[in-house]
């Protein structure tokens, strides 16, 4: 099975992790639509069905990933390379 680059898993995990942290201070109201979006690609991430799995089996893979991972400098700031004009 194909495995997510540990960078893009990662921050799947966090956002998911950092949503379902807020749902929970406010109560068990409608799951957030990018919670759901967050916990179905986190599934299909990870060939699980159920998003606790999915987060275990992510938490696995990122432990067992060879070293920390960075994102590149671009990727962190949301800036675009700069696109290169026609001659």
């Amino acid at each position: 099975m194909l495995r997510p680059h540990p960078v893009v898993l990662r921050r799947l995990v966090d956002e998911y992790e950092a949503l379902a942290a807020a749902e929970a201070v406010r109560g068990p109201a409608e799951l957030n639509p990018r919670a759901r979006d967050l916990a179905y690609t986190l599934c299909v991430s990870t060939g699980t069905r159920d998003v606790k799995r999915a987060l275990e089996a992510a938490h696995q893979w990122l432990a067992a990933a060879p070293a920390p991972v960075r994102e590149p400098a671009a990727a962190t700031t949301g800036q675009r390379m700069p696109a290169r004009e026609p001659a």
